[in-house]
């Protein structure tokens, strides 16, 4: 019996001294401080002040304003061609010429029997204000002369088609026809495209619409011709919302006075339709955008602080400031993903 009870008392005692043992492993020293938070590294930029405009941007390929298809007009075989492709030309211009003997025939004849016509129907109408001939031999004779005048206004008509001649000022672009080809009515001759005038064509989202305005400044830049920008101006809004893409159609025009624009080039357009020339600029990469709301760190006494803020227009490096900071704030830029509010920050450059 003594022998079970020592037990006991040695096996309680054993659990008091490992029971005090790891209370004393667990227990920190009291008189032993915390240590500081460590401060993050930053990159800050300054919030300024400067113009932003917001641009409305698309793809665009160049037009033509004036693209005319010369046709003839009269059947025949090419006499002679005066202008190659690539010249260029005025309206009005000679650009080929078909032989014209039947035209020259037929319009000399149809003016003899006019000359002809006109006497006898002068002579008859002296006669029938004497009274002398019935108002059915005048009117009869009139017609006559009336119809022939008709007839050699046709034939002088036809002789003009044998000239080919320019309906518009521009540059030869194709020509369809060789000397001695036979043309018939309406087959392609010439085609003569107007360089100096031409347009692009973008289709804006609906939504945009109340932005643009006719005569608003716009800009293009062409992949073949890089770094080099070319004014034009919005010169026509479609009244109708294209109701398969909700798209409204604008048209922008540029003056190519130096021909160095082509009809075919791929570019991109920009539309400024609003400037504020002296806005509060934040970097775009300040802004954090979570539920909705727009927020930046700004740095004060080496702490970051999470700060919303409200936003207005946008180009391709600022953001504008409408509320919730100040000129000369710095804004956290770099470095902001790891932070919390009030957290602490070290700048490591600007």
């Amino acid at each position: 019996m003594r022998r079970s009870e020592s037990k006991l008392s040695l096996i309680l005692v054993l659990g008091v001294v490992l029971l005090y043992m790891g209370c004393s492993a667990n227990a920190k020293p009291t008189n032993e401080e915390e240590e500081p938070e460590a401060a993050l590294p930053v990159e800050v930029k300054l919030v300024e002040t400067g113009l932003i405009a917001a641009h409305f941007t698309g793809p665009v390929t160049l037009e033509t304003e004036e693209d005319a298809l010369v046709v003839a007009k009269t059947s025949g075989v090419i006499e002679k061609i005066y202008v190659e492709e690539g010249q260029v030309v005025k309206a009005g211009q000679l650009l080929a010429k078909l032989e014209d003997d039947r035209q020259a025939f037929e319009q000399d004849r149809a003016k003899a029997t006019l000359h002809k016509l006109e006497k006898e129907f002068n002579r008859n109408k002296e006669l029938f204000a004497k009274n002398l001939i019935s108002a059915e031999v005048y009117d009869r004779t009139r017609y006559e002369y009336q119809a022939q005048k008709a007839a050699y206004e046709l034939a002088k008509l036809e002789m003009e088609y044998t000239s080919i001649r320019a309906p518009i000022s521009g540059v030869l672009a194709e020509r369809h026809i060789k000397a001695g080809n036979m043309v018939t009515v309406n087959e392609p001759t010439f085609r003569i495209i107007d360089y100096q005038a031409l347009k692009a064509v973008l289709h804006v989202p609906e939504i945009e619409l109340s932005k643009l305005k006719v005569k608003q400044e716009a800009s293009l830049k062409v992949d073949a011709l890089a770094g080099k920008s070319y004014a034009g101006q919005v010169s026509l809004i479609s009244p109708v919302v294209n109701p398969a893409t909700g798209t409204v159609k604008v048209t922008i025009s540029f003056n190519n006075t130096d021909r160095t624009l082509k009809p075919g080039m791929f570019g991109r357009v920009n539309i400024m339709h609003e400037i504020h020339p002296d806005a509060l600029l934040l970097p775009k990469e300040a802004v954090l955008a979570e539920d909705r709301e727009a927020s930046v760190f700004i740095v004060r006494d080496s702490t970051a602080y999470r700060t919303p803020v409200q936003l207005g227009l946008v180009n391709t490096i600022h953001y504008e400031v409408l509320a919730g900071l100040e000129l000369g704030d710095q804004v956290v830029t770099t470095g902001q993903a790891g932070l919390k509010d009030s957290a602490r920050v070290m700048i490591v450059s600007y």
